[in-house]
């Protein structure tokens, strides 16, 4: 450039500043260019800022590649910059860097999660419960999107007057259909998502056999019908004799009596959507048979003391994480001496049970739409395993949407101009972005099971709801690319006690620590929520924990709640259990689960005439962009009582109740990842159909992680 002639500029309140002329006509200026009368650009000249331009019929962005612009490069709203390793002209809109020009579906509706498949990015909509799918914009080239629709899964069946002798069919996997080509627009704009519940658990009468419970269909509803895609729900797990399984997405497995298998893919679709259940095997005259599953049938019971398998699942990628769907639940053993459960399919699938032991069958997972294994006679009133809920999943390409996440790992979400990892289950965090430097996170533990009671003695009463899960949450928590990943460690729901025909019911189980463990500043125990306490049995004190469990009714002086915050953290991530009240003959009640916001309610229906016996309140958080309760108490069981005792608000289960002279109402297991205590059971003090029940399980946790996008 040949410089013509240099001006120096003085402003009396700053530094000078020199105005070339270039050989062209062009002026050079050192500094920062401020006009409030605007700049013209001719048709020969520009405005030159570095390798970005203004010409009068052009603009040049310059280049910049996605780790230059996710370390160098402003997030004001309406910046613009050609990303150079995607080819894209892109713009941060608040949330994310977006690329122009090109259009792809706009809906929302369940847990929103963004990521890249073969080098596509994808955007999947996760139902878990029902809800809306709302399409706000469909582009007529790109109008439709992928789906699974999985229903919930059947009971298995349960154990009568057979007794020991007497195993029960796993129930079968709710129907699992996927596909392509669901055509969406935004009129209309809304898509009504039904996500199925899994089959009730059957409780053991020892009057008569009975069948499992089937599962719920999962919709996927089109306003033209025969667009909508239906999963079936599982069938039931047969019982007794002849003990058929019953029909359903897939087919429940038959009782020990020698019944046929229940059909899957009923009523047909193409693709088949599930298989049948097993059939005995002669020569097994006293073991069950598993539940069909998506990808194969339940297998027939081996021999006299092993229960059959459930049929295995399907695995699909829809949701961005690897997860087998579908199971079939597992056949109980059931020879008068000692017998072995079946196992459940792969996909959530529940175990069957199994003699001496109580015999429960085990339920299915959660959001799998697995089947619950079948009960085993025994010594002990048990009950089959429930069947899981079902899922529903819609997801379609956003090839022009660039996700601004510096890391990787969980259902990554975007909201109020921060990135949002949410995990569901155990995975790793991984840093991929140099410039992350710290995280705000939210780790919540598994809840306590509830107690449960046994079915007949006037002396037994309510017993303790479980204690939510450890609440633990902060902000600024420094992370880094090295060594980048990082574990996290989702925590499970305790077990709730089982019934018992003696006057002690068990206690329930403790639920399991959730940990988030980024640099181990807390040594040993990382950043840990403490599963819930337990609740405590007839007379039993409930169990310390991330919150107690509540005390059992049962005994004189009464049992107290269990401590919570155990093991004690700044800030308390927990609270005390309730203790139990225990007053002839006024209402026996067990104490409330303590929850992350409050203890939980003693027993005493004088002190606390509405919220006696009540879980403790959890506590909010607003970390995934809704503001949510977590870590509620679960509300104790209640003989004599009129209702049941509520859980505390986070996902805490209701208590069971005894209403005389026949009134049963079984106790509530808590939310899932929401880590809510399980309610406690109560006695029925007459023998009465149903007897009595288990107490409810704890909530699963959560860990989220959130950081400026």
């Amino acid at each position: 450039m040949s410089i013509l002639r240099t001006y120096n500029v003085k402003n009396p309140d700053s530094a000078s500043t020199n105005i070339q002329l270039d050989a062209n006509g062009g002026i050079v200026v050192a500094g920062i260019v401020t006009a409030t009368g605007g700049i013209q650009v001719g048709a020969t000249t520009s405005i030159v800022v570095g390798d970005t331009f203004i010409q009068n019929n052009a603009i040049g962005l310059g280049a910049t590649t996605t780790t230059g612009r996710n370390a160098g490069v402003g997030t004001a709203t309406g910046t613009i910059i050609y990303n150079s390793t995607t080819s894209t002209v892109e713009v941060w809109n608040g949330n994310r860097w977006a690329s122009i020009g090109e259009a792809f579906i706009q809906a929302t509706g369940g847990t929103i999660s963004d990521y890249t498949e073969s080098g596509t990015i994808y955007r999947a909509h996760i139902f878990t419960s029902s809800g809306t799918f709302s399409v706000s914009s469909a582009p007529t080239t790109s109008n439709t999107v992928e789906y699974l629709v999985v229903a919930g899964g059947g009971s298995g069946g349960s154990s009568g007057p057979g007794g020991a002798g007497a195993g029960n069919g796993g129930g079968g996997a709710g129907g699992f259909r996927t596909g392509t080509g669901f055509p969406v627009s935004s009129t209309p704009g809304d898509y009504t998502i039904t996500v199925g519940a899994g089959g009730a658990l059957v409780l053991n009468n020892p009057s008569a056999y009975s069948n499992g419970n089937n599962g719920s269909n999962s919709v996927l509803t089109h306003p033209l019908s025969p667009l909508t895609i239906t999963s079936t729900g599982g069938g039931y797990g047969g019982a007794g004799t002849p003990g058929p399984g019953g029909p359903g997405g897939s087919g429940g497995g038959s009782g020990y009596g020698g019944g046929t298998t229940g059909t899957g893919n009923t009523p047909p679709v193409s693709p088949p959507q599930g298989n049948p259940g097993g059939a005995r095997s002669s020569g097994s005259p006293y073991s069950a048979s598993g539940g069909g599953g998506a990808s194969s049938a339940g297998s027939p019971s081996p021999n006299n003391s092993t229960g059959g398998a459930g049929g295995d699942g399907s695995l699909s990628t829809i949701t961005g994480i690897s997860t087998y769907y579908a199971g079939g639940g597992g056949g109980a053993g059931g020879s008068v001496g000692t017998s072995y459960p079946g196992a459940g399919g792969i996909g959530g699938g529940g175990a069957g049970g199994y003699v001496p032991s109580p015999g429960a069958g085990t339920p299915g997972t959660y959001s799998t739409g697995g089947g619950g294994g079948g009960s085993a006679g025994g010594p002990a009133v048990t009950g089959s395993g429930s069947g899981g809920s079902g899922i529903v999943v819609v997801r379609y390409p956003i090839g022009t949407l660039t996700s601004s996440a510096k890391a990787t790992g969980g259902l990554i979400s975007y909201s109020g101009g921060k990135t949002i990892h949410t995990f569901l289950t155990s995975g790793t965090f991984t840093v991929t972005n140099p410039s992350l430097s710290s995280v705000d996170y939210l780790v919540v533990g598994g809840g306590g099971g509830g107690a449960g009671a046994g079915p007949t003695s006037v002396v037994t009463g309510g017993t303790g709801g479980g204690g939510g899960g450890g609440f633990r949450t902060g902000t600024g928590l420094p992370v880094s690319s090295s060594p980048g990943s990082y574990t996290v460690t989702v925590g499970a729901g305790g077990a709730g006690g089982a019934t018992s025909p003696s006057t002690s019911g068990p206690n329930g189980v403790n639920g399991s620590d959730s940990v988030f463990n980024p640099t181990g500043v807390e040594g040993t125990t990382k950043y840990t929520a403490t599963g819930g306490g337990y609740g405590g049995g007839q007379g039993a004190a409930g169990g310390p924990g991330g919150s107690g469990g509540g005390g059992g009714n049962g005994a004189s002086p009464e049992a107290v709640g269990g401590t919570g915050n155990s093991p004690p953290f700044t800030p308390s991530q927990g609270s005390t259990g309730g203790n139990a009240f225990y007053t002839p003959p006024s209402t026996y009640c067990g104490g409330g689960g303590g929850g992350a916001g409050g203890t939980g309610y003693p027993g005493s229906p004088a002190a606390n005439p509405t919220l006696f016996g009540n879980g403790g309140s959890g506590t909010t958080s607003s970390i995934s962009g809704i503001t949510t309760h977590y870590a509620g108490g679960g509300g104790a069981g209640a003989t004599n009582s009129g209702t049941s005792r509520s859980g505390g608000v986070g996902g805490g289960g209701d208590g069971g109740f005894f209403a005389p002279p026949t009134t049963v109402t079984l106790a509530s297991s808590g939310s899932a990842n929401r880590g809510g205590g399980g309610g406690g059971m109560a006695a029925t003090q007459v023998p009465v159909t149903p007897q009595s029940g288990p107490g409810g399980s704890g909530g699963s946790g959560i860990v989220i992680i959130s950081y400026p996008s």
